[in-house]
């Protein structure tokens, strides 16, 4: 039967069959049962408050080690759990630029010819035409229409493969002969921003955006001309050594005046530049002539104007032509 101890303010201090709960109930406990002298029982009781104090302060560490067991597993986990989302944010980027670089490769085949690998006529006409709304130096541009002399009779007398092999040689020498760069390099220093287009069949246009003047332009043109005429076309096909392949050429040379002038009519300007450089082209063909037709414009009050001095200009640039031909022979 358990006993009931008395604590000695009078309070219960629990079964004796259950040891006392506390250190004061330990004091009393010993104090009742014991019954030591008193220097002894101070002893113990001292030396039981040592233990104490020292499992106290074991507990104490062991809770602050599993604190920091815990803490330290959890930033070991939050450390792999970042490598982990870096590593995915890192794929997702990867395949984020793998369908960027497929979006712009499509995209840049939709705006192309896929023979001549120039731009198509939709997205020339528009390039034509964002020049036009925002290029602010007043400067000269060139629009130009090409057409290759007697395709048909090489298409249809020649076959289709040659007929094919024609267009892409024209295209090549297009892209390589009708460039601002010469003049930039020695008069601004700017990159060129040379268009080319292939506009179906074998009839090309081209922008050439930057230059001093309409001479320049009509300069160009004419080494596109004379170019062409002077590939060896044999090495497409000995059969061409009787027929050497030629283009006609009309363009027209833009003075650039104000952009304002230009910005609300741009699509409109574009369409008539090309509009007329292609009437020069036929009138070229139609006279079998052996330069290219030139005319000189500007803007006024949202209207392409011609300029009173094309027919001068361009009769200089065949008398330095003939001069610089006459020297060379």
């Amino acid at each position: 039967m358990a006993i009931a101890r008395i604590h000695q303010n009078g309070s219960e201090l629990g079964n004796i069959d259950e040891g006392p709960r506390s250190t004061a109930e330990l004091r009393d406990w010993i104090q009742v049962n014991l019954g030591l002298p008193p220097d002894r029982e101070a002893r113990l009781l001292h030396v039981i408050d040592q233990v104490v104090a020292l499992q106290r302060q074991l507990v104490e560490e062991s809770k602050h080690e599993a604190i920091r067991a815990l803490s330290e597993g959890f930033a070991s986990k939050m450390d792999r759990l970042q490598r982990q989302l870096s590593e995915k944010d890192v794929t997702v980027s990867n395949i984020a630029r793998y369908f960027e670089d497929v979006v712009a490769e499509l995209t840049e085949k939709s705006h192309r010819d896929p023979k001549t690998k120039l731009l198509n006529f939709d997205w020339f006409m528009e390039r034509v035409e964002s020049y036009l709304a925002v290029e602010q130096r007043v400067r000269w541009c060139g629009v130009g229409v090409v057409d290759i002399t007697s395709f048909k009779w090489y298409n249809d007398t020649l076959g289709h493969a040659l007929g094919d092999r024609i267009i892409e040689t024209v295209a090549r020498i297009l892209a390589d002969q009708i460039r601002s760069e010469d003049f930039l390099a020695m008069d601004r220093g700017n990159e060129a921003r040379d268009l080319h287009a292939r506009f179906g069949g074998d009839e090309f246009a081209f922008l050439i955006p930057d230059l001093p003047g309409c001479n320049e332009a009509h300069e160009i043109a004419n080494r596109f001309k004379r170019s062409v005429a002077a590939h060896d076309w044999t090495r497409d096909d000995r059969r061409l050594e009787a027929r050497p392949v030629g283009v006609d050429v009309g363009i027209v040379c833009l003075r650039l005046g104000p952009v304002g002038e230009r910005r609300g009519v741009a699509r409109k300007l574009a369409a008539e530049l090309i509009q007329r450089a292609d009437k020069l082209m036929y009138a070229a063909k139609s006279q079998q002539s052996p330069h290219v037709h030139s005319a000189a414009v500007r803007v006024v009050h949202g209207e392409l104007t011609e300029m009173p001095t094309t027919e001068t200009i361009v009769r200089e640039t065949h008398a330095r032509r003939r001069a610089t031909d006459r020297e060379n022979i």
